[in-house]
């Protein structure tokens, strides 16, 4: 049985994690998580320390999606190995989503 490689560029999944780092950190700290989730009737500050814990949480991921990222691009053996380049930026693109993922449902929550 062939085995079928498909071959795509680095480019895409780069832009993919800068795209999802950029949504992450305008919500975290450009206020658009406390616009989106403590606009409501209820005190803002209360609202607010309660979003941090929770962007607190959500950052823990987002520091593992930026090391994969980084490291895809960084370090020598990965950048020669196509298939090693490929599993941690596809870590690195996971860990964004599960770092926005925890944002909204936390956010969700703190509503």
């Amino acid at each position: 049985m062939a085995r079928v490689q498909l071959r795509f560029s680095p480019i895409i999944p780069t832009i993919a994690s800068f795209l999802l780092a950029a949504l992450w950190g305008l919500s975290v700290f450009a206020g658009w998580g406390l616009e989106a989730f403590c606009s409501g009737g209820e005190s803002t500050s209360t609202c607010s320390q309660r979003l941090g814990t929770v962007s607190t949480v959500s950052g823990l991921f987002a520091a593992l999606a930026a090391c994969c990222t980084a490291a895809a691009w960084l370090l020598p053996w990965s950048r020669h190995d196509p298939r090693t380049f490929a599993q941690l930026m596809g870590a690195g693109v996971v860990f964004w989503i599960v770092a926005e993922g925890v944002l909204f449902l936390g956010g969700m929550l703190v509503r």
